[in-house]
């Protein structure tokens, strides 16, 4: 196996790894081949002991650096920020056995997204990619106790997110198309009824579409809200189809035959607990051929 074939059998993992840590497909994808090319010259002047544990130290220091002018752009973001969403989860396994390792959720990258940089790196190297603690010290630049404390308190942050409940697919798609219907009608009612009381909408338009600039909170307001903006395009203009994002059911959203917005949701206790919208024309290239 050749250099470049070497690499590839990583790709995946270490774009999953990126993608985690920055919640941004192509920011994610810039990483691993800026990785690919420390590592190439690496391998070049025969310094590496091991592959595997080098890219991993590499890719999670150059995310670290990515995350110090991503807080920097996010304070002047327009409105709410949302991960990128994805339709291919598959390509991104950590190759693990850990709990969360197939979750890619917006609640959970929100989640780690509330973390600081050193918590997160912790928490997803040990607990998502199942790399010993002395590894994590080592790539940290941390002692390993230190590295233990990052993790567990980053593991107590994302257990307190999480719901307490967790919905199947088949629920997820229940919903999902119980509030197409409700919406595409204009049913107040029926819409109010698939949403949690305290239902959290989160839409993000990155300043370059309309979006709402603060988090809508509660089942009226949300509801209000989404049949306000449904209201704004004929049935005929407007076209809602379900579609895999992030790993779990989501809806594209077509407005005059063009992808408009990518919705995903959060459920627990049977009710949609939080509403995501992606309408950032930037983040939506992965459904843009689909």
């Amino acid at each position: 196996m050749n250099h470049a074939q070497s690499f590839e059998a990583q790709r995946g993992r270490l774009t999953g790894l990126a993608y985690r840590m920055l919640a941004s497909r192509a920011d994610a994808e810039d990483t691993v081949q800026d990785a690919f090319l420390r590592w190439s010259a690496a391998k070049t002047r025969q310094i590496i002991d091991n592959d595997e544990a080098y890219l991993v130290r590499v890719v999670t220091r150059l995310c670290l650096d990515r995350l110090k002018s991503a807080r920097a752009r996010r304070e002047v973001y327009v409105g709410p920020w949302l991960p990128e969403p994805i339709a291919d989860p598959e390509t991104l396994s950590p190759q693990s056995h850990a709990e969360l390792a197939e979750d890619l959720s917006f609640a959970l990258l929100l989640a780690l997204d509330r973390l600081t940089p050193a918590e997160r790196a912790a928490f997803l190297l040990h607990d998502v990619f199942e790399t010993p603690f002395s590894e994590v010290a080592a790539t940290l630049n941390k002692s390993e106790a230190a590295c233990r404390q990052l993790a567990a308190r980053a593991r107590k942050a994302v257990a307190e997110a999480a719901p307490s409940s967790k919905a199947s697919a088949g629920e997820h798609e229940r919903l999902l198309s119980a509030f197409a219907q409700a919406a595409t009608s204009g049913d107040l009612a029926g819409l109010k009824a698939l949403l949690a009381e305290h239902v959290v909408t989160l839409s993000d338009g990155g300043g370059r579409k309309a979006a709402a600039i603060n988090p809508i909170v509660g089942a009226d307001n949300t509801a209000r809200f989404l049949l306000g903006v449904a209201r704004k395009f004929t049935p005929s203009a407007r076209r809602l189809q379900p579609t895999e994002v992030n790993g779990a059911p989501g809806l594209a959203i077509y407005a005059d035959g063009e992808l408009d917005s990518i919705v995903a949701i959060a459920v627990e206790n049977g009710a949609i607990a939080a509403l995501y919208i992606v309408r950032n024309p930037c983040k939506l290239a992965a459904f843009q051929t689909r």
